[in-house]
């Protein structure tokens, strides 16, 4: 079963235009992506707006893309899926608490705009991330970060590792690693093998 959560971020990728950000309302599910219903989301745009583009579909499963039309806040999958669910929890992981620290990039500022943040990464696997965290004095992660430099206090020691944002909702972020040395890539494998 695929389920989309409600509060869930889903980019539309458009021709020609930046990538909208949309929060789903309700939650949706079907048996297959091909089967899911259209999903209300909250929207930019007035009434009357079509817009078509790539949707990149975060649900329990993964995350997955799908050709979709977006009108009066409805956004209608349109299309199957080009790619299959990429499962992160397919890859070795492991849970825990684990302090971090760093900065996020965000989108749709100008000059992408920098922001420190502090939290801890709670579940760990050796493609990707669960980081939980907040801005000095603040309660939420800003919206639209695109990518995310964290330096995470391993058993091992300091890991370093650059994320892609996969999903953000509230304080929390999934991601998918982008860049790690390889030496904190062999001593992930082995700390999540070790189960």
């Amino acid at each position: 079963m695929i389920t989309v959560p409600a509060g869930s971020t889903l980019l539309l990728r458009c021709p020609g235009e930046q990538p909208l950000a949309l929060i789903v309302l309700a939650e949706a599910g079907a048996e297959f992506v091909a089967e899911l219903p259209p999903i209300a989301v909250l929207s930019p745009d007035g009434p009357g707006t079509r817009r078509f583009g790539i949707l990149e579909l975060v649900s329990n499963a993964g995350v997955t893309w799908v050709e979709a039309e977006l009108r009066d806040g409805v956004l209608t999958p349109t299309g199957e899926p080009p790619t299959d669910v990429v499962q992160r929890r397919g890859a070795a992981r492991r849970p825990g608490t684990y302090a971090a620290t760093g900065t996020v990039q965000l989108d749709g500022e100008p000059g992408r705009r920098l922001v420190a943040v502090s939290g801890q990464v709670e579940d760990v696997s050796t493609s990707g991330l669960l980081l939980r965290a907040a801005p000095a004095g603040g309660v939420h992660l800003p919206p639209g970060i695109v990518r995310t430099l964290l330096h995470i206090g391993m058993p091992w020691g300091d890991m370093a590792a650059t994320v892609t944002t996969v999903d953000q909702r509230a304080d929390q972020l999934r991601g998918t690693y982008e860049w790690m040395a390889p030496a904190d890539e062999t001593a992930l494998r082995a700390f999540c093998a070790a189960r």
